[in-house]
């Protein structure tokens, strides 16, 4: 039985993924399959950032802060430069 394929539409993809086959001395497969099991790595277990500042802003009590004050407060002026 033949083994399933995936088909990408994308000539950088299959150029990039050529070229690390040759160039690790793996298959295409086994490149594509590395890559894919290392990014859903990277990204599995990331809050979606609409959830992320949802909970932020019921945590946190940020309507009391005055970010403009705040800024103000740790600003200093540059004095320049000694010739």
């Amino acid at each position: 039985m033949a083994e399933p394929q995936l088909s990408v539409r994308s000539a950088r993809a299959r150029d990039l993924a050529h070229r690390l086959a040759r160039r690790e001395n793996r298959t295409v497969a086994d490149v594509v399959e590395r890559a894919l099991e290392a990014y859903e790595i990277r990204e599995a277990g990331r809050e979606p950032a609409v959830s992320f500042y949802a909970r932020l802003a019921a945590e946190s009590d940020a309507d009391d802060i005055d970010l403009e004050a705040i800024i103000k407060e740790s600003r200093k002026k540059h004095t320049g430069i000694d010739l």
